[in-house]
């Protein structure tokens, strides 16, 4: 298997028959052998149908379907455990981000390198309130963390199987792929690109659910919040003491 994409489904009905389209065509462009894994996390819509019905119009789509919402990262990673190819490609299900650029990415993957991941040189169909968020939470995440996490870049990318033998290893429960990935090395590079608005259907990815991956990358990647807690502590005991002893 040359090409394995993983992509992860959350109430993605209206994407799915275009993304699994454009998709295949690259992908018959550029290999002779290659899968889609389609994620299926727990959908309410019709999601899952439609893609047991592609699994069984084609073989190489295949499909793992959770039994509740475990979220994207996890999503993500069974995909990845599942995988087959020499290459992966990671790409989520709303059409955001182009299907084509696997092309490009494939072509660096050739030339040596074992992970190429997508930068986002811009969004449309984003408020400016939106991209000041996002940018300044990228910039935040690379002043906390000690692992430079490349900025303005999500989980689209394409990795060699060295690195998914290596994230297999990595025991973490709170996953943040982006910055597991950094931290493991190899040559890496990236190709931009810009990112068009969602094509069908709203986002899963709620206001809480950005938190929560934003504070599994900080505390994933950085002692900070520890040292601050500790010091915190610290800070408590020394006031106490002086109380205790004063009175």
């Amino acid at each position: 298997m040359e090409i394995s994409v993983v992509v992860p489904i959350y109430n993605e009905e209206g994407n799915i028959p275009q993304m699994y389209e454009r998709l295949t065509k690259v992908l018959k462009e550029i290999c002779s052998s290659y899968e889609i894994i389609f994620v299926n996390d727990f959908s309410k819509d019709n999601s899952l149908s439609i893609i047991k019905d592609l699994s069984k119009k084609d073989n190489s789509v295949q499909y793992i379907s959770f039994s509740r919402n475990f979220g994207h990262q996890v999503a993500v990673s069974a995909g990845l455990d599942y995988s087959k190819g020499d290459a992966v490609a990671i790409i989520d299900g709303d059409l955001q981000d182009p299907p084509e650029l696997i092309k490009e990415m494939y072509a660096k993957y050739k030339e040596g390198y074992k992970v190429v991941y997508a930068k986002r040189s811009a969004r449309k169909g984003v408020n400016i309130f939106k991209k000041a968020a996002y940018k300044l939470f990228y910039r935040i995440l690379d002043k906390l963390t000690e692992v430079k996490i490349p900025l303005d870049t999500g989980d689209f990318r394409l990795i060699d199987r060295v690195i998914i033998n290596h994230l297999k290893q990595m025991p973490e429960r709170n996953k943040f792929l982006r910055g597991q990935i950094a931290w493991i090395g190899y040559k890496q590079t990236c190709v931009e690109y810009v990112r068009d608005p969602r094509f069908s259907g709203k986002t899963g990815y709620s206001f809480s659910k950005l938190m929560k991956l934003a504070i599994d990358g900080i505390t994933g990647f950085s002692s900070r919040p520890l040292k601050f807690a500790s010091n915190m502590e610290l800070l408590f005991l020394y006031f106490l003491s002086v109380l205790l002893f004063t009175h």
